[in-house]
């Protein structure tokens, strides 16, 4: 099941502003920029760029994996930030498992994991 509409981050602007003025967190092969955003809930965006893979389908596989590991943990998730999970080419041999506790670490790292 995919992260359902209200949580995603979708507008242009939205991202931009993030980039801009969010904080930065890096981990192995996942990175998140965070910012508050003054709702009462988070919203996420994925970046999986071209240079992770070429094929569409390895980019997309990676997108589920990342928004599934955000679903599960939503609950334990501090609201009202906007977070954009950042890629690096390393994530393409991670498992779903390491991709949900590198997510969760970085969480903690940002300090928006309850």
């Amino acid at each position: 099941m995919a992260l359902s509409k209200k949580y995603r981050l979708k507008k242009r602007k939205d991202f931009e502003e993030v980039f801009k003025k969010g904080i930065y967190c890096s981990g192995s092969c996942i990175s998140i920029k965070l910012k508050r955003n003054n709702l009462n809930i988070s919203r996420f965006g994925i970046v999986v760029g071209s240079r992770i893979s070429k094929k569409a389908v390895i980019r997309n596989k990676i997108k589920r994996r990342i928004s599934e590991a955000i679903r599960l943990n939503l609950p334990q998730l501090k609201k009202g930030f906007d977070v954009i999970v950042l890629t690096k080419p390393e994530v393409v041999d991670k498992k779903y498992q390491e991709i949900e506790n590198i997510l969760v670490s970085l969480f903690k790292k940002a300090k928006i994991y309850k």
